[in-house]
Formats: C-alpha cells, sequence, structure tokens
C-alpha cells in the first residue's frame, strides 16, 4: 500500500504559563515595541468588555459577547494585517475592530442595536459584524476573489469560532479557499466552548488546524494567550497570502474566560475548576510578566495607563449614550436602490406617525 498523503500540525509557543520565554525570539522588526503596543491594546479590550457588560446590565446596551480571554488573538490580528487588508469579523473582534479604526463609542452603538454602528467610514473595507455562524468564511473568500483577480497584494482575514467550524459553511469556505489558491487567512478562536457544547464533543478530530489538509492548504496550531507566538504565526500568513502563496487556517487555543454572551449563563454547564485553571493561562497577565521581567513595563506605567483606559472607555460610553437614536422610518432605508411604492407608502406613514401628534387618515 503506497502512502499517498502524510500530514502533521505544529503548535507555535514562546511564552509558558508564567511569562517566561521557552524559546528564542522570533525576528520580528521591532518586536518590543510592538509587544508593548499590543498590552496596551489588551487591557484596553479589557477595560472595554468590563463597561460594555456593566451597560448591558443597566438596560443600555443590548446582548453583548464578551471577548475576555482572547485579547490577544484580536490584538495581535490587528497589528499584523496591513491597513488595505480586509477584516471579515465574527460578533467578537471588538479589539481588531478598535484597531482598524472604529472609535468605541460606535462600537458600542452596534450592540446597543443601532445599524449605523456596522456602517462607519472609518472601518473603510472592513465588513461589519457577522452574527450567524460561519457565513463570514465565505464572505472571506469573495472577497479574496475579487483582490486575487485584480492583482492586488493584500489579504483578507476572517476569524471563527470553534463551534463555527463545524458548519457545511465553514467547510464550503476551506474547500474554494485552497481549490482557488485564494489569499485569506482564517483564525479559528478555539476557546473551548460552542456555547454550552465544550471542544471535546464537537469534533472528532485530535485538531481543528488538521480540516485545513482535506481543502489542500496549511494549517497549524498556535498558543492564542501567547502574543509572541501570535504575531510570528500571522506574520508569515498574513505574507503568504499577500504574496500569492496561498491560504492559512490558524487555530489559536484560548478559552472563553466569560459566559457565551450575556443572555448565557456559563455556570450551568461548566467546571469552575476547569475555568480557575484557564484563568492561570490567561493572555494579559502572561504578556505583563514578560514585559516587566525584559524591562519594558513597570509599576507606574500600569497604573497611568489602567487610569487612562478607564477615562477613554468612559467617556465613549457617555458619547455612545449621548447619540441620539434614529427617526422611525429608518428602517426603511438601505434596504432597496429604489424603494417599492408600497414600503414608501409605510414610510411616508410611519413618518407623520412619530411626529409629535402626528396622525393619518386613509
Amino acid at each position: 500500500m503506497d502512502t499517498v498523503f502524510k500530514g502533521e500540525i505544529h503548535l507555535t509557543r514562546y511564552l509558558d504559563q508564567q511569562g517566561k520565554l521557552l524559546a528564542p525570539l522570533p525576528d520580528i522588526p521591532e518586536l518590543p515595541s510592538r509587544l508593548v503596543s499590543c498590552y496596551r491594546n489588551m487591557v484596553l479590550a479589557r477595560a472595554l468588555d468590563s463597561k460594555a457588560i456593566a451597560l448591558q446590565r443597566t438596560g443600555q446596551l443590548g446582548t453583548f459577547a464578551s471577548m475576555l480571554g482572547a485579547e490577544a488573538i484580536d490584538v495581535s490580528i490587528g497589528q499584523c494585517m496591513k491597513p488595505e487588508d480586509v477584516l471579515i469579523p465574527y460578533y467578537r473582534n471588538h479589539a481588531c475592530q478598535l484597531m482598524r479604526g472604529l472609535p468605541i463609542d460606535q462600537l458600542l452603538l452596534y450592540w446597543g442595536g443601532d445599524e449605523r454602528g456596522s456602517a462607519h467610514p472609518a472601518m473603510g473595507q472592513d465588513f461589519p459584524n457577522c452574527v450567524p455562524i460561519a457565513t463570514q468564511a465565505l464572505h472571506a473568500c469573495g472577497v479574496a476573489t475579487a483582490i486575487k483577480i485584480r492583482g492586488e497584494k493584500r489579504c483578507a482575514v476572517t476569524v471563527i469560532g470553534d463551534g463555527g467550524t463545524s458548519k457545511g459553511d465553514f467547510m464550503e469556505a476551506l474547500n474554494v479557499a485552497g481549490a482557488w489558491q485564494l489569499p485569506v487567512v482564517f483564525v479559528v478562536n478555539n476557546n473551548q466552548w460552542a456555547i454550552s457544547v465544550p471542544r471535546v464533543i464537537q469534533c472528532g478530530a485530535q485538531t481543528l488546524a488538521q480540516k485545513a489538509f482535506g481543502a489542500g492548504i496549511r494549517g497549524e496550531q498556535v498558543d492564542g494567550n501567547d502574543a509572541i507566538a501570535l504575531h510570528q504565526v500571522l506574520e508569515l500568513a498574513l505574507e503568504r497570502a499577500r504574496e500569492g502563496k496561498g491560504p492559512s487556517l490558524i487555530e489559536a487555543i484560548s478559552y472563553r474566560l466569560a459566559d457565551h454572551t450575556t443572555a448565557d449563563d456559563a455556570t450551568r454547564y461548566r467546571d469552575n475548576e476547569e475555568l480557575k485553571a484557564a484563568w492561570e493561562r490567561e493572555p494579559v497577565k502572561r504578556l505583563r510578566s514578560y514585559l516587566h521581567s525584559e524591562g519594558l513595563w513597570d509599576e507606574e506605567q500600569e497604573k497611568c495607563w489602567q487610569e487612562e483606559v478607564n477615562r477613554m472607555v468612559q467617556e465613549a460610553a457617555d458619547a455612545y449614550l449621548a447619540i441620539p437614536p434614529q427617526p422611525v422610518e429608518s428602517i426603511f432605508d438601505h434596504l432597496y436602490a429604489e424603494l417599492p411604492e408600497r414600503l414608501r407608502e409605510q414610510r411616508e406613514w410611519a413618518t407623520v406617525k412619530a411626529m409629535p401628534g402626528g396622525s393619518h387618515h386613509e
């Protein structure tokens, strides 16, 4: 019997749980300053996460999907992408969106139920949040196809949770990406939980990264709590895509430290000891420990940055709460190039009814 295929999945890790180096640093330009910037943005992301949950709990924000525990993945993607690349996010990519230019108050606006938060000019060609599971993977392939047809040296980047990799949309996206050798990078945030379904029973494969093999594309794992490893793996994958060397699937191993969303209660299905162990591996503390050991960060910088972050987030929350709601008739806008007659009549009716003392006579 001949062996016609043989594959391996490699895991990249540079920092242990205590933030100590396990291997020589990768050759990444200006790595120390990039790691300091990464840490600062991770702290900002965590502060924003906390504020958003507080707003939701007090009835000032809609259902919110926390990114607690995935800060290193999001921020590293944001730092490794170039401005001309295109982000096709899912609903847990808040930090990456901020790094791509979306103002905090506009991010909160989206989660407050106002679609204007999906269309801020600062987003450029980046896509808005994708809530349907895994459809963003196919959208990314559409973007990457356009990039390839135009012969442009940029790429599409999309993120998905571990649960989303079980959807047909995801497998179809991998297939077309491999068949057409598209300039796209798929990042799987394997946070171990698809709402209440643990990773161990989601898929029989030893890794999610090996799903890449069936599509003929590159697949690998990275410690999603290790900012250095993430930068190394993402830099290479994005550059390969930009240079026309094909797509990649990166499985970033993390842990969802929060509930699935603010509408969930993870204590009903998750063991507390498992959660406590995951907090020992979390990315913010790990990177802070490394930066301290290298003399790149200290307690005074930490104190000042925490104060600055809290101020920034509170000012953004105040700005969000001060945004006037859209008029009722706006629900008819942005649906058609030309509004059908029947909807024009309904829009007119809504406009009149929304006026003080408004009435409408048939």
